[in-house]
């Protein structure tokens, strides 16, 4: 077991990472933010929350996964 830093600058980090990932395949499959928002549920300021890292809720990564097609063990890494 490993000791956490002693800031959370990583968990920042950690989060850009994975919404740039969630960017990625929405963009791979050739959707728009508009498509993906309105097929999940959410909002499209929710999904520009997701694509920039901000703190978001699982279940909206989940809804979000699930309308992509891909897991979400994938897209977290």
């Amino acid at each position: 077991m490993r000791d956490l830093p002693d800031d959370d600058d990583w968990i920042a980090d950690r989060r850009r990472v994975i919404g740039e990932r969630f960017r990625a395949e929405r963009l791979r499959q050739n959707l728009t933010q508009d498509a993906v928002y309105l097929a999940s549920g959410i909002s499209r300021y929710t999904l520009q929350r997701v694509e920039a890292g901000a703190e978001v809720r699982l279940s909206t990564l989940i809804r979000i996964a699930w309308v992509l097609e891909v897991p979400l063990a994938e897209l977290m890494g």
